[in-house]
């Protein structure tokens, strides 16, 4: 599990940059009963974002309780399109999602270099096709 602190910041940074273009499901926000629907009652894109992997070392030592530690980990992003409506959207969005956290410092979190969208037959998810992708982190902490 990642640290609050890059969870709340990438929270952020999606709420900021990503206006509300579809929904954002994180952590514990499990979608229930069926997926959200459009006016027409279609399945409608989605995102969800988690925090697969975490792993914390100590980097000073000799001040207890002054120590700074880095966290490292990754952030996958999914989008979730409507299954049958082709890749060209949920690549253009990918490409989008992928730029915003490229190389970036925010609120205490630095990303790295994002891998490319999974593409192959686990994609179909029911009605959706699912486009998903790592983005390595690393964010340093006080205590």
């Amino acid at each position: 599990m990642a640290l609050k602190l890059v969870v709340d910041a990438v929270e952020a940074r999606l709420a900021a940059y990503w206006n509300g273009r579809t929904d954002i499901y994180g952590l514990n926000e499990p979608l229930e009963g069926d997926p959200p629907k459009d006016a027409q009652g279609k399945p409608k894109p989605f995102l969800q974002v988690t925090f697969p992997v975490a792993n914390s070392r100590q980097l000073t030592i000799g001040a207890p309780g002054d120590n700074w530690w880095r966290e490292e980990g990754a952030i996958r992003i999914e989008i979730n399109m409507r299954r049958a409506s082709g890749t060209a959207e949920g690549l253009t969005w990918a490409d989008e999602l992928a730029a915003l956290f490229r190389g970036k410092e925010f609120g205490g979190v630095q990303t790295f270099a994002p891998s490319s969208p999974v593409q192959d037959p686990n994609n179909d998810a029911g009605n959706y096709y699912v486009l998903s992708f790592a983005i390595p982190y690393q964010a340093d902490i006080r205590g």
